[in-house]
């Protein structure tokens, strides 16, 4: 049914909460278009943090509003088990992946079906945006909920509230990334490592310089002492000479 029959309708009622939730969705989204435009590219990851925070509670306040997400963001199972080793491009729903598992592997099965693409990768049922994570992203993404913020009203439909949740989540998520440490020392196994001054360029992380200089100790060939005949004696070289008796 349409808002425009729901309102022809005397049966139509403004959903339980969703005046005061409107209200304070309108409310946190109002000041972070400021917050925004004080930031430039090369900003301190700090600088970040309260953005990230802000687009959480709109998120979950705008989620509130929109009708319940599936878990798994599955249509046939949208509340069964996740699968802990979903490949990537695959879905979460584990029901799901399992099938697509026999029909890959099997001779006579039914093929797996093909995975969703790599844009629309959704983690709980919301959509989930590919790196790289930069401040013009994350403007595009504040631009784009600005612009459906100011059509919601007490009357709009669910789809409209299911829209900016998803585009809520999608700035969450980068400014999330954003307010993470850089990775100073380069290195994409440990990226908030400290430097290592000593390091040769392009190895500055001090994990990966210890770990190096560990196995090379640990390469060199020990030292290996004549061997002794027996009865014959070792000729020592004492470091301090025997007191007179």
């Amino acid at each position: 049914m349409s808002p425009q029959d729901q309102h022809g309708s005397r049966g139509y009622s403004v959903p339980t909460g969703r005046p005061y939730a409107l209200k304070e969705l309108q409310a946190s989204l109002g000041s972070l278009g400021d917050h925004l435009r004080e930031l430039y590219d090369g900003a301190h990851p700090a600088e970040y943090d309260g953005i990230a925070d802000a687009l959480y509670v709109a998120f979950q306040t705008a989620g509130g509003l929109a009708p319940a997400k599936s878990y798994t963001g599955c249509s046939e199972h949208p509340n069964g088990a996740l699968d802990p080793e979903a490949p990537d491009g695959w879905g979460r729903c584990l029901i799901c992946n399992d099938r697509r598992r026999l029909g890959l592997r099997g001779r006579g099965g039914r093929p797996g079906a093909p995975p969703p693409p790599a844009g629309e990768q959704r983690r709980l049922g919301y959509p989930v945006p590919d790196p790289p994570y930069t401040l013009t992203v994350l403007r595009t993404c504040l631009r784009t909920v600005e612009d459906q913020r100011f059509h919601l009203s007490l009357s709009s439909p669910a789809e409209d509230f299911v829209r900016i949740a998803d585009d809520l989540h999608r700035a969450f998520i980068v400014a999330r990334e954003l307010s993470r440490p850089r990775n100073a020392s380069g290195c994409s196994e440990h990226p908030g490592a400290p430097i290592d001054p000593d390091a040769p360029p392009g190895e500055g992380c001090i994990f990966c310089a210890g770990r190096k200089r560990r196995a090379q100790r640990s390469a060199q060939t020990p030292e290996m002492l004549p061997r002794i005949r027996r009865g014959e004696r070792r000729q020592l070289q004492r470091r301090f000479e025997r007191p007179p008796g």
